[in-house]
């Protein structure tokens, strides 16, 4: 069963200190990176520093994964050979475009887990949509790569996606509504449950943060990925069914399941008329509650 990530938090690769103390900042999810947020010259030893990080942090049961140099760099063989390790979940590549690039990373893991004598398949390679050509065959590789269980997109400011399609950010999103539902869309309908988004780098505006977040939910999205830490417990509250929603959702499950003892397919609750088809989605919010956790 896959894990909803509310929040993700990237971390630098090479820092020790920064990697052991990011377990207590409530993030679902950590993605060490060994990319953007390396100076060339220390991406070498943040290999090493990584895969510890890594160890450690399983140990103390908090779920992360790594994003690696992408093939372009010359550097992808030598990071996965690097960091690889029982204890790793996930590797992410940036700037895929095709289907053809989940494959070739498909088979360099492969290869490694045989190595290491890790179960085929057993690492995730989730999707980051950060190009233009991921943005576009985002069903088709989610669809063809098997690791592929997880999504995000990336439509920030001033980054590789906006640098990719040409937007200019605003703190509305207008700009990227086209992008943030037909990824969320083309998730879905590959099989992809949880969806994340990368929308908002803005550190002291936490209401703007809130905004954004409400808005990501409101078209699909199940988390986020976020640059800075203040930002994961805002995240992790928009993200997390409140009491009334729970409590909504139990009380049109009961209603129809009285509604069914009388014969009956569609009852008024709350003022609304429901069905069987708005059964299914209040049982899929208690279902992601429970998976986070939270008691239904």
């Amino acid at each position: 069963m896959i894990r909803p990530t509310r929040s993700a938090l990237f971390v630098p690769g090479h820092r020790a200190a920064w990697i052991e103390k990011a377990a207590t900042y409530g993030a679902d999810h950590l993605i060490l990176d060994l990319e953007d947020s390396v100076p060339d010259q220390e991406k070498v030893g943040a290999r090493a520093i990584t895969k510890a990080g890594v160890k450690a942090l399983r140990a103390k049961g908090q779920a992360v994964g790594v994003r690696i140099n992408g093939f372009a760099t010359g550097l992808t063989l030598d990071d996965l050979d690097g960091i690889l390790c029982p204890e790793l979940e996930s590797v992410s590549l940036p700037k895929v475009e095709t289907v053809a690039d989940m494959h070739e990373l498909d088979a360099l893991l492969t290869h490694l887990e045989r190595r290491l004598g890790i179960p085929v398949g057993t690492i995730e390679t989730p999707l980051g949509c950060e190009t233009a050509k991921a943005m576009r065959n985002v069903y088709e590789i989610a669809t063809a790569c098997r690791r592929v269980q997880r999504v995000s997109l990336a439509a920030g400011p001033g980054g590789d996606a906006a640098r990719a399609i040409g937007y200019t950010w605003s703190k509305e999103g207008t700009e990227t509504l086209f992008l943030r539902s037909k990824v969320v869309l083309d998730a879905r309908a590959a099989g992809i449950q949880y969806p994340t988004i990368s929308s908002w780098w803005t550190i002291k505006d936490l209401e703007g943060l809130e905004r954004d977040a409400r808005w990501n939910r409101q078209l699909g999205y199940r988390g986020m990925t976020v640059m800075h830490p203040s930002h994961v417990p805002i995240v992790n509250t928009v993200f997390t069914p409140s009491a009334d929603e729970i409590a909504f959702c139990r009380g049109l499950i009961q209603a129809m399941e009285d509604a069914e003892k009388k014969g009956i397919a569609a009852v008024t609750y709350k003022g609304d008329m429901v069905d069987e088809a708005m059964v299914k989605t209040a049982r899929e919010l208690l279902d992601f509650a429970r998976s986070i956790g939270i008691e239904t």
